[in-house]
């Protein structure tokens, strides 16, 4: 009974704030459609990197809803094309945060690196880290599985240091557009909504690591004090 109240406890939250985050995303992307602009979300992305000085940064049209990202590692601004094409709040609010990224990049942006040095840990921690924390529970080896459990925290450590970089990103594609008035009135706040349910998005996978990680290590400390 303790154990399912627990249960219920650390992952009924994080599912309740991520519905919650999908709701408000899905809602703040539709209302933002409504708003028409004079360019598209990638003309409005190529600006903001030409004027931070990052012509070298291609802008591709890629398959997907919401697929939208930068890739550091061949200096490109991926956008999805409802975004690339979309002559909207949403698509020139969500590409001038994907090339906020481009410019965290170019200006060494401190957090951006962390995160970008935290993902190889991150990946072994996911899959390797909960891979070792079954097998110590499985084999009653304590130790194996608070080895994994440490190597599972990374998850948690990325998901955190992530929270600023998308912030920052948003911010920077807010005042961008705010400057360069590509929208005025109503779709400031419409890009505004979209940005922040975006981000709340981030938050509900932040609080999911950090206490899925919570709850395996009070269930492996009641383990171990059972055992004594």
């Amino acid at each position: 009974m303790e154990n399912s109240l627990l249960y219920l406890i650390f992952a009924g939250i994080p599912a309740l704030l991520g519905v919650i985050a999908q709701g408000w995303l899905k809602s703040a992307v539709a209302n933002g459609q409504k708003y028409r602009t004079d360019i598209t979300g990638a003309e409005a992305a190529r600006q903001m990197l030409d004027a931070n000085g990052l012509q070298h940064v291609r802008i591709n049209k890629i398959d997907g809803f919401l697929t939208d990202h930068y890739n550091p590692s061949d200096k490109t601004l991926n956008l999805s094309t409802d975004i690339y094409e979309g002559y909207t709040a949403t698509a020139v609010g969500v590409a001038c945060h994907e090339a906020g990224h481009a410019v965290q990049d170019g200006t060494h942006y401190a957090p951006l690196v962390i995160r970008n040095l935290a993902v190889p840990m991150a990946n072994i921690g996911g899959g390797a880290g909960m891979a070792m924390f079954a097998a110590g529970i499985g084999a009653n080896m304590t130790g194996l599985a608070w080895l994994g459990l440490g190597l599972f925290a990374f998850v948690s450590f990325f998901q955190l240091v992530n929270l600023p970089v998308e912030y920052n990103a948003s911010a920077r594609g807010k005042v961008f557009l705010n400057n360069s008035n590509i929208v005025q009135g109503d779709g400031v706040g419409l890009v505004r909504s979209a940005l922040y349910a975006a981000a709340l998005t981030y938050v509900a996978a932040t609080v999911q690591a950090v206490f899925t990680l919570l709850y395996y290590a009070v269930a492996l400390m009641g383990r171990s004090n059972n055992r004594r």
